[in-house]
């Protein structure tokens, strides 16, 4: 199966002036756990975490006055659509983190998670008997 298969197509995007809370509060809405941060001025495409939100607020930093751009994973590892669940896989073993953007043509095309792999891998649910 490949990444392009398993990945989430509808993406949140968001800008580097957003507030954290801005941001957890469109991730919460739409029920993701990432957005594209897009920073002309940082190199273009980033990635903004719940893992990113949690650890500014664990450091008692304010989410209504701390940027995104502050809180941005600009060394991003990409992923093709073509690349197979495997290779998804192993990066993200590698690199320590739970979501990939997928580039096509040098585009976000969407976004690869953890979640969306083990959904590809697991066997379908069955019911069990009560």
């Amino acid at each position: 199966m490949l990444v392009r298969d398993a990945m989430s197509t509808v993406v949140l995007t968001i800008g580097p002036a957003h507030t954290l809370r801005q941001a957890a509060a469109l991730m919460a809405a739409r029920r993701v756990g990432a957005a594209i941060v897009l920073d002309p001025d940082a190199g273009g495409i980033g990635i903004l975490t719940e893992r990113d939100i949690l650890n500014s607020v664990g450091l008692g930093q304010d989410p209504d006055t701390e940027r995104t751009h502050a809180h941005t994973t600009n060394d991003v590892v990409f992923a093709a659509p073509s690349w197979t669940l495997e290779e998804a896989a192993r990066a993200m073993a590698h690199g320590g983190f739970r979501h990939l953007i997928v580039l096509d043509h040098d585009e976000p095309a969407g976004i690869v998670s953890v979640r969306d792999i083990i959904r590809c891998w697991a066997p379908a649910r069955q019911q069990v008997p009560a």
